[in-house]
């Protein structure tokens, strides 16, 4: 079980987007990688196709961003937790905040 999934929203703790949050767009190469929606974005220089209808210039592009660079956010605290791995009684694992003993995953 990943600790950081699809769909989270995390927090950047180092590098040029540091304290910017954004939400886990993909989980890349065996979840070393994230793609964040937001964060590390880069310029990319597109011709320009006529056939196809696409107009050239300069593009943003999300780039992904390592996963030991990023926390998973916590509401309750407003910070940067880091999220651990339980099981409950019944056989189900959960993921959980280690700051705020709160569960990740809340349906309902």
């Amino acid at each position: 079980m990943n600790k950081i999934k699809k769909g989270d929203e995390v927090i950047v703790i180092t590098g040029k987007d540091k304290g910017k949050k954004g939400i886990v767009l993909s989980v890349i190469d065996k979840g070393k990688k994230l793609l964040v929606e937001g964060i590390n974005m880069a310029k990319k220089h597109v011709k320009a196709n006529p056939n196809a209808g696409d107009r050239g210039g300069i593009v943003l592009k999300t780039m992904p961003i390592q996963r030991s660079n990023v926390m998973v956010y916590d509401a309750t605290t407003k910070k940067g937790s880091r999220v651990g791995i339980r099981v409950l009684k019944d056989g189900q694992r959960v993921r959980y905040f280690k700051a705020s003993d709160e569960l990740v995953d809340v349906k309902g």
